[in-house]
């Protein structure tokens, strides 16, 4: 249904890395944001996302579609304070973007999207023609007939199935 695409991944863990290396792991100046964790699911007839974006102005977000891509992006920005003498900075602040590539069977015209405590919810209808259908099976009074063309190219004459 959805494919997760993080550009910043693989960067981030290779800084990561560098900060054990140089002993800087858990050092005390805030961070720009790494990635934007996110659960989903199908429930129902419905995809859902929620993506924590906490201290997110929700002014800030921005959520386009193109094609089947799902781009989310957001900012969370440092304090101003005046005479503010930082003893300790760790959350992180800055701008990141999620993508993610969404299958063919969701509406992506009808995308409702709402934030509430730092949770970003994005929620997205199957598409009616994706929906799984019940077929009815009628019955008929007469015995079916074989149409008058085979494969093959033979007129013959239909004639009852079971004859």
């Amino acid at each position: 249904m959805l494919t997760a695409y993080d550009p910043f991944a693989a960067t981030n863990a290779a800084l990561r890395a560098l900060d054990q290396l140089t002993g800087r792991a858990g050092s005390m100046t805030a961070r720009p944001l790494s990635g934007m964790p996110m659960d989903a699911y199908r429930i129902g007839d419905n995809f859902v996302a929620h993506f924590d974006l906490p201290g997110v102005d929700p002014g800030s977000i921005d959520l386009s579609v193109e094609g089947n891509t799902l781009t989310v992006s957001a900012e969370r920005s440092v304090p101003q304070l005046d005479n503010a003498e930082w003893t300790v900075a760790e959350r992180p602040f800055g701008s990141y973007t999620r993508q993610l590539v969404l299958g063919r069977s969701l509406d992506t015209e009808r995308l409702e999207a709402s934030y509430h405590d730092g949770v970003l919810t994005v929620s997205i209808p199957v598409a009616e023609k994706a929906k799984a259908r019940k077929i009815t099976v009628t019955r008929a009074d007469a015995p079916a007939t074989a149409a008058g063309r085979t494969i093959e190219g033979d007129t013959r004459q239909p004639r009852e199935v079971g004859s």
